[in-house]
């Protein structure tokens, strides 16, 4: 019905009939975008379920127009239906631009202006476009406060602590929260906040910026939407470089509104925590419930600046119970980042079925996955239950089993080839799991064999995680 819809209003703007009519990739949402072309006309037709949504990016849009803020244009509009067009700014995005520019982690000078030029623009949309802006059209609130704060620590509890089996005092959780919370209710909040101001919704049009999605920004702190853009998971920005944005940011605060760069950092790092814990909810819910592999190889990087963030002392104090979770969940050894040097890295997993595939954190749609369950189980007889498959006396037993012998020289041989290929090849990565009933004796004994072929044979990097046993 939506692809109808946008024909008709394509036809009732434009005079004449789209003659393509391409879906975009999905994001994280449920709006659903398609590149329309009819004649010497182009543009974007969107469909948002969302009517409450719908008509905040609208209103937002039309007065970001008219304070000349760097927004695709609002050809035509249905609010009803759900339903508008936009001026169509191409694909390249500032987090492609990134990625094609970078080798490793060294960040591409040539991205740097563009990065001072992005914190240029979210200062007017801060500062400027918060005159006159109608807060009445936000969703689901007309500011951040306290209880959107609250709001998004719950999702982390729930969607990603809770969901990776991480140990917590809920009541001290819940109290930490509430102090956290009130701490940022401190912060001067007379500004527009964005709310989702990163590179993947910064457009590169003719050598310009153009800003999207930011239907659900509300009234709000300036810090959240620098902590967005600085701390952002995938692009890695290295410690040194941020401190040298946020430094150009102050100084255009000061030059522009007068506030001083002390008065900013006071809530900074608290915002900069708040921002990583709401995204690594989303991620949990993107990626290890949906399997989205975009926001699974986020969860490795938010978790390195959690970590960087406890290195250097800048989680705000009093609240234990919070810093304890956030150590473990650094502790993770399965979302640890492989660190990618010269050669081939092989991650090999092993996994328990009930528990779902390991996901894939390199972005290339996983490898072997081998399954352990027609194995002879030594997790059926008493004196193994305790064991793992890394202990003397389940090894003895599976050793002793000509099923899996057959079974290991077989996975062996396929991925013996691949990784010859892929060295030839010069690939970098690739990944092979083994999964089994309870993630224990089997998996984990397979695991171990190949670990140590293929470091015997190819002397490879290899990089093994026992799913299961490391939780």
């Amino acid at each position: 019905m939506e692809k109808k819809d946008l024909q008709d209003l394509f036809r009732n703007t434009f005079g004449m009939q789209a003659d393509s009519m391409e879906p975009l990739p999905l994001a994280g949402s449920r709006r659903r975008y398609f590149r329309m072309e009819g004649g010497s006309e182009r543009c974007i037709g969107v469909y948002s379920p969302d009517p409450l949504e719908t008509r905040a990016f609208v209103e937002f849009t039309r007065h970001f127009m008219e304070m000349e803020l760097s927004v695709p244009g609002l050809l035509a509009e249905d609010v009803a239906r759900g339903i508008y067009l936009l001026q169509d700014l191409g694909d390249l995005t500032l987090k492609e631009e990134v990625d094609r520019s970078r080798l490793g982690r060294d960040f591409p000078e040539r991205i740097i202006p563009r990065y001072r030029n992005a914190l240029e623009h979210l200062l007017r949309f801060q500062v400027d476009g918060h005159g006159g802006l109608d807060y009445s059209v936000c969703v689901p609130r007309r500011e951040f406060d306290r209880q959107s704060v609250l709001w998004d620590l719950n999702h982390f509890k729930y969607y990603f602590v809770k969901l990776l089996g991480i140990p917590f005092d809920e009541q001290e959780l819940e109290n930490d929260f509430q102090s956290l919370a009130n701490f940022l209710s401190g912060a001067e909040s007379n500004h527009f906040l964005y709310r989702d101001f990163q590179s993947r919704n910064i457009m590169i049009l003719d050598d310009e910026l153009y800003f999207i999605d930011y239907q659900g920004g509300r009234k709000g702190a300036l810090q959240y939407d620098v902590a967005s853009l600085l701390f952002e998971s995938l692009v890695d920005l290295p410690s040194g470089l941020r401190d040298e944005l946020l430094d150009y940011y102050l100084e255009n605060l000061r030059i522009k509104t007068g506030i001083q760069p002390g008065e900013f950092k006071k809530h900074y790092y608290g915002f900069v925590l708040v921002r990583i814990l709401q995204a690594m909810g989303a991620y949990g819910i993107r990626g290890i419930i949906e399997n989205k592999p975009l926001f699974l190889r986020s969860i490795p990087y938010a978790i390195r600046n959690i970590g960087w963030l406890r290195e250097n002392s800048l989680i705000p104090a009093g609240m234990p119970e919070l810093s304890a979770c956030l150590g473990r969940i650094c502790d993770l050894k399965d979302w640890k980042i492989e660190e990618e040097g010269k050669g081939l890295t092989v991650r090999i997993n092993s996994f328990s079925y009930k528990m779902g595939l390991p996901g894939d954190l390199s972005g290339n749609g996983g490898g072997f996955v081998f399954d352990c369950r027609a194995l002879p189980n030594p997790g059926r007889e008493e004196k193994y239950r305790l064991f793992t498959g890394q202990d003397r006396e389940v090894i003895d037993f599976l050793e002793d089993k000509k099923e899996v012998k057959d079974f290991l020289e077989r996975a062996i041989a396929l991925v013996e080839q691949s990784v010859a290929e892929y060295r030839s090849r010069e690939f970098n990565h690739l990944m092979v799991s083994f999964g089994c009933t309870g993630g224990q004796h089997r998996s984990v004994y397979c695991a171990e064999r190949m670990q140590e072929f293929l470091e015997d044979k190819f002397k490879v990097k290899t990089f093994l995680v026992h799913r299961e046993l490391n939780k």
